[in-house]
């Protein structure tokens, strides 16, 4: 089984465990503050299914039909993930403004508040763990939903304390005031990871660090040719699709060239993992004098 299914998986494990601790803490208290906090952990078992579809579909190999693969599977993944939390920060709003209407004493608070605690420290651990796995297996899902899980960690924070100051003044209508804040919070991340992401499925360059090391390493190993240029990158989940123009002397067989551009090809893998290369090859009337050129 691929290494960032079995996170995925542990991931909806460990979501269902603190839904489960959270609403145990709601249904003690009767909170208002803790309510909305169990209602984000809906989102993240929610997101944690949806990254486990979205890995499973952009494992597929090419076919006919997706000659590119699947990759940008995990991108619409983190973009619903996005949508997700978004419908959770106004379900929360509409909770809130119920509360402020008829706001009520919060029951059993330091109980309550021991268990949300519990929770809060489970989904910080999982959450730091599963961005650090996300980023090193280039998964745009599974980071988005460590990043879910941070923020749930922080408005859980600020939940815990709302609560306890409210049981200290006495005001009950804090406890709807404190799950406002927790869905505008909610609502911010929600807006975060749908830019991040949409701007991801505008096919949008590698970084710039990781174009130094692939123009390095067209430089450094195309031995016998002229110069490289047009060289243009995308990403899509794991993989960064990668195509340059490659011009050579006019007088170099087609064999020659091609064993360039197997060299190259190879360069370019080692520096940067789930490379897709692409080399069309010009002859040397078509230097543009600018781009790579070769050392």
């Amino acid at each position: 089984m691929d290494k960032s299914l079995k996170i995925a998986l542990g991931s909806l494990a460990v979501s269902l465990v603190v839904l489960a601790v959270k609403f145990t803490a709601y249904l003690i208290t009767g909170s208002l503050a803790l309510y909305s906090d169990a209602l984000e952990s809906i989102i993240n078992v929610a997101t944690s299914i949806a990254a486990i579809i979205a890995i499973r579909i952009a494992a597929r190999p090419p076919d006919a039909e997706h000659p590119y693969g699947y990759h940008k599977a995990e991108y619409m993944s983190a973009v619903v993930i996005g949508a997700l939390i978004i419908a959770a920060a106004l379900a929360i709003l509409h909770e809130a403004y119920g509360g402020f209407l008829a706001p009520r004493a919060i029951d059993a608070p330091w109980t309550g508040l021991a268990i949300g605690m519990v929770a809060t420290i489970l989904n910080a651990g999982w959450g730091v763990l599963i961005i650090r796995q996300g980023r090193l297996q280039r998964s745009a899902a599974l980071v988005a939903d460590g990043k879910h899980m941070l923020a749930d960690v922080v408005t859980s924070l600020g939940v815990l304390v709302g609560v306890v100051l409210t049981v200290l003044t006495g005001i009950a209508v804090l406890d709807a005031c404190i799950a406002v804040l927790v869905a505008l919070h909610v609502l911010w991340n929600g807006y975060r990871i749908l830019r991040e992401n949409a701007r991801a499925l505008m096919d949008e360059a590698a970084p710039a660090e990781e174009l130094e090391r692939i123009r390095a390493a067209i430089s450094g190993n195309a031995t016998d040719a002229i110069e490289a240029h047009a060289l243009r990158t995308r990403h899509a989940g794991k993989a960064t699709f990668i195509d340059f123009d490659l011009v050579v002397s006019g007088t170099m067989s087609v064999s020659q060239a091609h064993e360039i551009c197997d060299r190259l090809e190879t360069a370019i893998k080692k520096v940067l993992a789930g490379a897709v290369v692409t080399i069309h090859v010009e002859p040397e009337h078509k230097a543009k004098h600018s781009g790579i050129l070769v050392l």
